[in-house]
């Protein structure tokens, strides 16, 4: 399924749903960040999705790393909170939901990196490189609150 993400966009569609989703702020011992070239719209991202019935928060991004990267993490904390109206994501089966997303601090725990149905490609990346890479002004934004290791979480 594909989406077109909607910024700020008097054109974009409505959104009719919100539905809690994860990302994971993965970073290894070299301080790099793993990202994945998403296959739903072409763009580097964080691993992540959405909760599924039945579990914790937690294990949401446990699980939606593992399945998008082959890598299995522990989640330390919280960089944030993003729920801006005006990020709009519209899917090609109709559904359009606004933004709501909790940004998770992890840790790589084992796993080797893997290429999922959900990415072209996934690898750690170097936070020099972050700036060359087509991501979503809402990905760049975790990426940077989340690069400021704070200790309270954003709340936007």
């Amino acid at each position: 399924m594909s989406r077109t993400d909607y910024f700020d966009d008097p054109a974009a569609p409505s959104a009719t749903r919100i539905v809690p989703a994860v990302t994971a702020f993965v970073r290894d011992e070299r301080g790099f960040l793993l990202l994945e070239r998403r296959s739903d719209n072409g763009r580097w991202g964080m691993p992540g999705g959405v909760q599924e019935i039945g579990e914790t928060i937690s294990q949401t991004v446990v699980r939606e790393v593992a399945e998008e990267t082959g890598v299995t993490v522990e989640v330390t904390g919280l960089v944030g909170i993003f729920t801006d109206p005006g990020h709009v994501i519209e899917f090609s089966d109709g559904e359009v939901r606004q933004e709501f997303s909790l940004c998770f601090r992890a840790r790589p725990v084992t796993g080797e990196i893997s290429v999922s149905s959900e990415s072209f490609e996934v690898r750690w990346v170097d936070p020099a490189e972050l700036s060359s890479l087509d991501m979503s002004p809402t990905t760049r934004r975790r990426i940077a609150e989340g690069m400021k290791d704070l200790t309270n979480p954003v709340i936007s």
